[in-house]
């Protein structure tokens, strides 16, 4: 299970069609399989062309990527297709940025609170509303919008003994990146966002997420939570990250039990700061 499960969809099979190809201008280059930032996709030139889990998230997506500014961070710029389109029959496609996934934590922290100073003018998104699915779902429950029942031993237990410490928080709400923990890429210094995964949520929980993910799946240490207490609210975004997680990992298909001590060190981690 990884940390920033891709959610069921998009087209079928594994080739590139050749019809896509073509809307998005790439037909004369050579598709080559890659992985990009986890993510199965195709290089063709200067281009990436990829499979799209919602064709409505990514291209509200890729309507925000395509004007969005942020200072010190480089995006992956979407292509339209020959009709103006973002996404064609389930694949959209975007500039390649170099770069790979490295385990520098405090980086990818810094990169969210970049994004996100530059999308809080970002208006809440209609594709938000009235969704239900996976991580909808387990935010919701995590933020205590929503009454979960759990399999305890795949973490409902402990998500029950985390949920007991939540107290009121004031932050307000903007769109922020849901899943950044696998999706900022490093080219030397210089960090790089292929999409945007929206909820609509603090900035400083968006934040607390990839801390959680870095200590239960990256190895991240210790003293990772402690670097950014100077965020508002932290311990009680830490503790709604934890949930959040715990409860996506307790109704994931592929969670097991052998896949939960990584949460439980996160979470012990989190129970000691508030």
């Amino acid at each position: 299970m990884t940390a920033a499960p891709v959610l069921p969809g998009g087209p079928a099979g594994t080739a590139l069609p050749p019809h896509v190809r073509t809307a998005f201008g790439v037909q004369d280059a050579e598709p080559r399989p890659v992985v990009w930032a986890g993510r199965r996709a195709w290089h063709c030139g200067d281009v990436l062309v990829r499979p799209v889990p919602d064709n409505a998230v990514a291209a509200w997506s890729a309507g925000v990527l395509d004007g969005l500014q942020v200072e010190g961070l480089r995006l992956a710029r979407p292509v339209r297709s020959s009709d103006g389109r973002w996404v064609v029959a389930g694949w959209a496609a975007s500039r390649f940025v170099p770069g790979v996934l490295e385990p520098r934590y405090d980086a990818v922290v810094e990169a969210a609170n970049r994004l996100h100073a530059a999308t809080v003018a970002v208006p809440r998104p209609r594709v938000l509303d009235g969704r239900d699915d996976l991580l909808t779902r387990s935010a919701a429950g995590a933020w205590g919008e929503l009454r979960l029942t759990l399999d305890p031993a795949r973490g409902g237990t402990l998500y029950g003994q985390l949920a007991a410490h939540r107290t009121v928080v004031r932050l307000p709400p903007q769109v922020v990146h849901a899943e950044l923990f696998g999706a900022v890429l490093f080219d030397g210094d210089s960090p790089a966002i292929i999409d945007l995964v929206p909820a609509w949520r603090p900035k400083e929980w968006a934040a607390a997420v990839v801390v959680v993910d870095a200590l239960a799946w990256g190895g991240a240490d210790d003293d990772l939570p402690n670097r950014f207490a100077h965020l508002d609210e932290w311990p009680q975004m830490l503790l709604r990250a934890a949930l959040y997680r715990l409860a996506l990992h307790a109704q994931h298909p592929e969670a097991s039990e052998r896949t939960l001590p990584g949460l439980e060190r996160a979470a012990g981690l989190v129970t000691a700061l508030l």
